[in-house]
């Protein structure tokens, strides 16, 4: 692992001192400012279905995808990764390093939004719908995330690849074909939501 840490320290800083950092906070922001709103304007709280339409389906994604293809996205174009694959390190460790930033990333930036929504929206169960959203959100975003740095290891068109498979994959395939569903991280995101004790309209 000491290895390891090194080029975490790089990547998170390499992330960091990129524009895309404060696209990153204000989309992972957007389901606390529609919680604010909603509060604001009298509207009816409702955190489960904010929760699910706004995050699972929308921030959540978009956030994973768009750490995930950057975390080694980046270093491909501007060749630095050439530097990095020369020096004796094991692959192994260099993946590793970078799932663990992007994993680690999307969670920092996805779980605190999850949890102050659920607090400004909640009409019932507080507790339930915390742990059903953050348990589910955590494995999801991790998934979309290591699944995006896969993909950015193989193509530069990763990001646009992943937005494809956010927007027509996921939202319209497996809404419409049974069979895709078991491809689809966002089932299974809800899977987990649903499992825990939350109603979300992709589950039963």
């Amino acid at each position: 692992m000491s290895v390891v840490a090194p080029i975490v320290e790089v990547t998170v800083r390499g992330l960091f001192g990129r524009r895309r950092i404060f696209l990153l906070v204000l989309l992972a922001a957007l389901p606390v400012l529609i919680a604010l709103l909603i509060r604001v304007a009298g509207g009816r709280p409702d955190a489960d279905r904010v929760l699910d339409t706004l995050v699972v389906r929308f921030v959540m994604p978009l956030v994973a995808l768009i750490v995930g293809t950057t975390v080694i996205g980046s270093e491909i174009d501007d060749g630095t990764a050439v530097y990095l694959m020369v020096k004796p390190i094991a692959r192994w460790r260099i993946v590793l390093s970078k799932a663990l930033v992007a994993a680690g990333l999307t969670a920092v930036l996805i779980l605190p939004p999850v949890i102050v929504t659920a607090i400004l929206l909640s009409r019932t169960d507080l507790a339930t719908t915390i742990e059903a959203f953050t348990i589910a959100c955590f494995f999801g975003g991790t998934a979309y995330a290591i699944a995006f740095l896969a993909l950015s290891t193989f193509t530069s068109r990763a990001f646009l690849i992943g937005l494809a498979y956010v927007l027509i994959w996921e939202g319209v395939l497996a809404s419409l074909l049974e069979g895709t569903k078991f491809l689809s991280i966002r089932q299974a995101t809800l899977g987990i939501a649903s499992a825990l004790g939350v109603n979300t309209p992709g589950e039963p």
